[in-house]
């Protein structure tokens, strides 16, 4: 008599197979996640730096019309917050009202940019006073 053994059925997955797949999925999430968090926070930088260049050419305007620079945005009719929240400016003046620093400081989550506060002066400095050792901030 013979005796024949029957291969189980095709059907479903092995918990070892599941198991796999469930670690697979864990590294690449431990590798993709930081990634995306940080070209979310270069991609809000944008604001930043688009609300501190529309700040500059405000008070380039203002100047050439009152020889001084202004010291508050109600002066300059611009708003002081970034389109999206990401950002809040502040004006410093000096040397009687002749020169500018503009600086745009993150707000909520995105006060975990290695840039931190940007800054842009009359003279065109950018600046930037997180601890971003590449200097890719601008």
């Amino acid at each position: 008599m013979r005796t024949t053994v029957r291969a189980r059925g095709g059907r479903g997955f092995s918990l070892i197979e599941l198991m796999l797949a469930a670690v697979v999925i864990a590294i690449l999430a431990v590798i993709a996640v930081p990634a995306y968090r940080g070209y979310v926070l270069r991609a809000h930088r944008t604001e930043g730096k688009d609300l501190l260049t529309r700040l500059a050419q405000a008070q380039e305007r203002y100047y050439t019309a009152h020889n001084r620079y202004a010291d508050d945005f109600a002066t300059l009719g611009q708003p002081q917050t970034s389109p999206g929240s990401w950002y809040v400016a502040r004006i410093a003046v000096a040397g009687s009202s002749q020169a500018y620093t503009l600086t745009a400081v993150p707000q909520g989550p995105q006060a975990a940019d290695a840039c931190a506060d940007l800054t842009l002066d009359n003279t065109g400095v950018q600046g930037y006073s997180g601890s971003s050792g590449n200097g890719a901030c601008w």
